[in-house]
Formats: structure tokens, C-alpha cells, sequence
């Protein structure tokens, strides 16, 4: 008997993993989950030695600053890069940077050197490299799969680097414990290794035409072919907001678990573990929404209940219902980022997409400092529950301001 087709809009999960039949695509899941994995773990560790080491709620927002600056910097000239080199070179460069970043801060954890300045450093130098790979490898995920199967392959990427969310913090939670930060930072240097196999093992490959321009050219044509695409810009300004709003929820968790909920280390990884298990349940149901209609207000909605969760959280004294808004928040804001990525993907064409992806990634990645420098600054002033609902409110008023209002993105 011919199966039926699914129905045009609805869930189908039989498509839930279909990225999942390309071997390249397989490759760079595996690598990259383990990769993040260990980034995981000495972001736990890392955050919890810097609220010891200074006792200050403004040094953890200034850090995840410090780390994401760097994509402010030099993430436009990093997308040009991208599409005039092999982009697995440059993502192979910087993942040496990052792995050589981890294995310092494991030496002078070890040996009792560290500094606060120390850290400020290296997730600059970490965040630098990261602003040259990150447009590399945006650009490079599409081209492991077909056009029909990037939403889902974007879907699948989300849900390594939220599974790792659940794993990494669960496994620093129980180092921290047993031995201490410095197994963190040892094991994410090592983590380092898989995502180099596999982009040695990979055939796929990006090979750019032959180019006299300028950097600046080359940052102008990106720009230029944003603005030629209306929803573009639309989709860029969500990225900024999506992120600098929702992201402090992770910056600020410290504090709820020491302050609100008088929790330790392994309390506040139970904390982390629960937003990331929320994270995959959200990109493994987006994934199965293969054949959605109206996908841009779809997003919208999603925004707009993210920020209900947020401001629920904030004022929440029960640690059970917390534990439960943040499994919710964590599938909304994974839904949320996967959505405007995959409108953004579907949007552009293979010679810009490292230009247009570095722009955004500007937006994106940018909205995560500043939001958790804000989000550090307010909480350190007045508190942690008066941040996250400050930036909440934020997230809420954009979201209806987008719905009810003639933009684009409710076009998609």
C-alpha cells in the first residue's frame, strides 16, 4: 500500500533525524557533541570558580562578556574569510586555539596560579577564535545536507549542543565534586580532539572563487545582499534579542542556586542539566516540524512564552516548580534560536552565506555579552530576580510589538 504523505503543517517524526543519513553530517554531529561537551563542563567550573574567586555577581557577566566580545570584534571579518578559504582550515585553526585556551587554564588551576584576569584573557583569546570558526561553520553545516534538510540538520546541531548541556554539566557537577575544577578544564582541552578528526575525515568541502576585493568590499557585499532581502534584518534584530534576553537566565543561575535556593556546586549543575533537558526536547519536537506553515510567527508565539517562563522563574521560591520552568524555558529558547536559523540558512546563497552568516552571528552572538553584562550589572545593583525579569519584559514587548505589527517575519 503507498503511504500518505504527511500532512502539510503538522508533526512528522519520521523526519525528526533525518540529517542523520549523510555520513558528513554524522561525522561533525559526533565531534562537535563531544566538543561541546567539555566546553560544558569547564563553563560550569569556570563560573563557579569565578563567583568563589571574586564573590561578585558583576565578574560572572563580565567574563561571559570577555568571551563573547571577541564576535563583536571580528566576526564580519571572520565570514569574509569564510568565503575565500577552505573553510575547514580555518575551523581546524580554530579549534587549536581553543583546545591550547583550556589546556593553559588547566595549568594554572592546577598549580594554584589562577587569577581573575586570567580568565579574562583566555575566553578573549578563546572567544577570538571562535569568531573566525563560527561563520566557517555555519556556512559549512548546509553543505553536508541537502537544501530540503537544513532546517532538520539545524535542528540536530542544536540538539548536540543542548544534549551536551545536560551531559556536560551533570559530568562537572560530579568532577567538582570528587576531584575539583581543574579535571573540567583538563578534560575540555582533550574534548578538542574530535572535532579535529572529524573534520579531517569529512569530504565535504567549500571551494571559493578567485577574489581581488578588499575585506571591506567583501563586508559591504554581505551587508548589501542583507538589505536586499527585507526579512533579513527583521530575523537579525530577533537574533540580537533573542539572545541578549534569554541568555542571562544561564549567566544568573549561580546565584539563584547559592542565594535563592541555597544550593552547591552539584545543586546549581542539576540547575544547568535541567535547562539543557528541556533544550533537546525542544529542538527534537522543532525537528519533527518539518512541513510547518507560517514558520515566522510560529517563532513569534514561541518568543513571546519564553519570556512568560522567564519572568515566572525570576520570582519563583519553589525549587521544584523552578526546576520544572526551566526544562519549558530551555525547549522554548532552543525552539526559538533554531527557528530564525533556519529562516535565516533558507534565505541565502552559497557565495555570501560566511558574509551573511558572520552579520548574523554579530547580532546573535553579540546580544550574549551584552545581555549578560547588563543582566550581571542589574543584578549586582538590585538583584538576580529584578535582572532576569527586567530583560524578560524586554523579550515579551518585542515579540508582541513583531505580532502585531506589519513586519515581514510573520510573512515566513
Amino acid at each position: 500500500m503507498e503511504k500518505k504523505p504527511p500532512k502539510e503543517g503538522g508533526f512528522d517524526l519520521r523526519q525528526t533525524f533525518q540529517a542523520f543519513r549523510y555520513r558528513d553530517f554524522r561525522l561533525m554531529w559526533l565531534g562537535a557533541f563531544t566538543s561541546t561537551t567539555g566546553t560544558w563542563m569547564q563553563t560550569v567550573a569556570q563560573s563557579w570558580l569565578v563567583l568563589t574567586l571574586t564573590g561578585s555577581a558583576f565578574y560572572l557577566g563580565l567574563t561571559s562578556f570577555m568571551a563573547e566580545l571577541p564576535i563583536i570584534l571580528f566576526t564580519l571579518v571572520g565570514g569574509v574569510i569564510a568565503d575565500r578559504i577552505d573553510r575547514r582550515k580555518l575551523l581546524l585553526s580554530s579549534q587549536y586555539v581553543q583546545m591550547g585556551c583550556a589546556f593553559t587554564l588547566t595549568a594554572l588551576v592546577y598549580f594554584g596560579w589562577i587569577r581573575i584576569w586570567h580568565f579574562l584573557a583566555l575566553v578573549f583569546v578563546a572567544g577570538t577564535a571562535q569568531a573566525f570558526g563560527g561563520p566557517a561553520y555555519q556556512a559549512l553545516i548546509p553543505g553536508l545536507v541537502k537544501k530540503e534538510d537544513v532546517p532538520n540538520a539545524i535542528a540536530l546541531n542544536s540538539i548536540q549542543f543542548n544534549l551536551a548541556r545536560v551531559v556536560g554539566p551533570l559530568l562537572a557537577g560530579i568532577a567538582m565534586a570528587s576531584v575539583g575544577p581543574v579535571i573540567c578544564f583538563g578534560l575540555n582541552g582533550l574534548s578538542f580532539t574530535a572535532v579535529i578528526a572529524s573534520l579531517y575525515w569529512i569530504h565535504a568541502t567549500f571551494k571559493p572563487g578567485k577574489t581581488t576585493e578588499s575585506v571591506l568590499t567583501g563586508i559591504v557585499e554581505g551587508f548589501a545582499f542583507v538589505r536586499s532581502k527585507g526579512a533579513l534584518w527583521q530575523l537579525t534584530v530577533l537574533g540580537f534579542i533573542g539572545t541578549f534576553c534569554g541568555i542571562p537566565m544561564i549567566t544568573l543561575l549561580p546565584l539563584f542556586a547559592r542565594d535563592v535556593f541555597k544550593l552547591g556546586p552539584r545543586g546549581y549543575s542539576v540547575m544547568m542539566a535541567c535547562s539543557g533537558v528541556g533544550s533537546v526536547a525542544g529542538a527534537l519536537i522543532y525537528a519533527s516540524l518539518s512541513r510547518i506553515q507560517k514558520r515566522g510567527k510560529f517563532t513569534l508565539w514561541v518568543q513571546a512564552t519564553l519570556a512568560v517562563l522567564l519572568i515566572s522563574f525570576a520570582f519563583s521560591g519553589n525549587l521544584f516548580l523552578s526546576l520544572a520552568m526551566l526544562v519549558a524555558s530551555g525547549a522554548c529558547l532552543i525552539s526559538l534560536f533554531a527557528s530564525i536559523t533556519s529562516l535565516v540558512q533558507l534565505s541565502v546563497v552559497e557565495e555570501v552565506r560566511g558574509r551573511v552568516m558572520s552579520i548574523f552571528m554579530l547580532a546573535f552572538r553579540g546580544g550574549m555579552p551584552l545581555g549578560s553584562l547588563t543582566a550581571g550589572f542589574l543584578a549586582n545593583r538590585y538583584s538576580a530576580s529584578m535582572a532576569l525579569a527586567t530583560v524578560a519584559l524586554l523579550l515579551l514587548g518585542t515579540a508582541l510589538g513583531f505580532l502585531f505589527s506589519g513586519s515581514r517575519v510573520k510573512e515566513l
